[in-house]
């Protein structure tokens, strides 16, 4: 069976500079973790954007949490209120 090819996300550009963002922190906003979270769940399983898998992962380690940890937290953040500033209402960046 032949493997398959990876794949080009259409958010790639977009969320490769998060990602970049997010290495750099040295300290952590409810929106980082909320970031964070989303583009895990995002790339989860994605064929392709190896490179932000490896990262996601570096900064979970990095921030030392386990992936369930980060989603106990931003649910927890989520059921506050809102996470994303007024400037992106409307957006829906969730595919």
């Amino acid at each position: 069976m032949a493997e398959a090819k990876d794949q080009r996300h259409p958010q790639y550009t977009k969320d490769r500079q998060i990602v970049n963002e997010l290495l750099a922190q040295s300290r952590q906003s409810n929106r980082d973790y909320a970031d964070l979270a989303r583009l895990i769940v995002r790339y989860k399983g994605f064929i392709g954007a190896r490179d932000i898998q490896t990262d996601l992962l570096k900064i979970l380690n990095n921030w030392q949490l386990t992936e369930e940890e980060l989603f106990v937290k931003t649910r927890a953040i989520h059921a506050m209120g809102k996470v994303y500033m007024a400037q992106d209402e409307g957006q829906d960046d969730w595919a």
